[in-house]
C-alpha cells in the first residue's frame, strides 16, 4: 500500500548531496512531495526535510540513505518517520494558561499529538485537567530534595510510551540527572524578560523600568537554565497605559500562543537541532 514518509537528515555537508539523496528515491520510485534544505557553511552541516510518498520499508529506505551520506565521524542521523500522532507527557505546577491551551486543543483535535497524562508537583490544575478526561498524576515536592523529588517524577514518566515532555509552566528547575535522562525531549515555555529581571514577578519589574516589549520564549531544556536551543519566539509592544497586571495577561496570552506554536513545529517534526541552535523548515 503507497504510504508517505517524513525523511529528516542532517550530516556532513558534501557536494552532490541533493543529486544523491533524490536519486534514491527515485530509483525506488518514490514522489517527493515537498523538500527543503539548509547548509550551515560555518560548521560544514547539511540538513533536509523531504516529504516522499509511494511503496517502501522504512528501514530498508533508512539504510540506503545511509549509504550516500557522508558518515566518517558516525554523526549522520537519518529518520524515516511515518505522519502520526505523537505522545507527550504535560507537566505543570499552578498556572493554568499554557495547560489550558492545550487541553482545549488537544480536545479539538488540533494539537497533533496525544496527551498520555499531566504530573504536577502541586493539585491546583487536576480538576481542570479530569474535566478532559486525562490522568493528572500528583506528586508532591513537600519535605523532598529535589533529586528525591525528580526520581518519583521518573517513576511516573517511564510507565508512558512518550515522544516529548512539555512543561506547561512547571515552576521547578530540573537537575542535570532529569535532562540527560530526556535529551533533546523536553520542551519549556517562559516570558523573555530573563535574565533581565528574574524572580519573583517578573511583569511588576518590567514595568517598573518601563518596558516597551514583552515576550515569550520556548526552547529544549537543557543544563544551562532557559538556555536551551529556540524553538519559537514572539514579541508584544506594550506602552505607559499598561498597567502590570495587564501586561502580564498579555505576557501570558503571549507564553501560550508561543508554545502553541512550538509544539506545532516539534510534532510535525520541522526542528532538527544545530549545537545550541535550531534548524527549522
Amino acid at each position: 500500500m503507497e504510504k508517505r514518509a517524513r525523511v529528516l537528515i542532517d550530516c556532513e555537508d558534501a557536494k552532490g548531496l541533493v543529486y544523491k539523496i533524490s536519486k534514491v528515491f527515485y530509483d525506488r520510485g518514490l514522489n517527493i512531495d515537498n523538500n527543503r534544505e539548509f547548509v550551515d557553511k560555518d560548521h560544514g552541516r547539511f540538513f533536509m526535510r523531504t516529504i516522499v510518498s509511494g511503496l517502501f520499508d522504512v528501514s530498508e529506505l533508512e539504510e540506503e540513505l545511509r549509504t550516500v551520506v557522508p558518515n566518517v565521524l558516525n554523526d549522520a542521523h537519518i529518520r524515516v518517520i511515518e505522519p502520526k500522532d505523537k505522545n507527550i507527557i504535560l507537566m505543570v505546577t499552578k498556572e493554568s494558561h499554557a495547560l489550558g491551551d492545550i487541553l482545549v486543543r488537544h480536545a479539538d483535535g488540533e494539537l497533533g499529538a496525544k496527551i498520555k497524562c499531566v504530573i504536577g508537583n502541586h493539585e491546583t490544575l487536576k480538576e481542570l485537567v479530569e474535566r478532559f478526561d486525562i490522568p493528572f498524576i500528583h506528586v508532591s515536592a513537600e519535605g523532598l530534595s529535589r533529586e528525591a523529588h525528580e526520581l518519583k517524577v521518573m517513576t511516573e514518566v517511564d510507565k508512558f510510551d512518550f515522544d516529548y515532555i512539555v512543561l506547561a509552566k512547571y515552576m521547578r528547575i530540573l537537575t542535570p540527572v532529569f535532562v540527560k535522562a530526556y535529551a533533546y525531549k523536553i520542551i519549556n515555555i517562559h516570558h523573555s524578560f530573563l535574565p533581565a529581571f528574574i524572580g519573583a514577578n517578573p511583569y511588576k519589574q518590567a514595568y517598573e523600568r518601563g518596558v516597551k516589549i514583552i515576550g515569550a520564549t520556548a526552547h529544549y531544556v537543557t543544563d544551562d537554565l532557559d538556555e536551551g536551543p529556540i524553538i519559537a519566539q514572539d514579541v508584544i509592544p506594550v506602552n505607559h497605559r499598561l498597567g502590570w497586571k495587564e501586561m502580564q495577561r498579555a505576557g501570558r496570552d503571549g507564553e501560550k500562543i508561543v508554545l502553541s506554536r512550538a509544539l506545532a513545529l516539534v510534532l510535525n517534526d520541522r526542528v532538527f537541532v544545530n549545537g545550541n541552535k535550531t534548524v527549522i523548515f
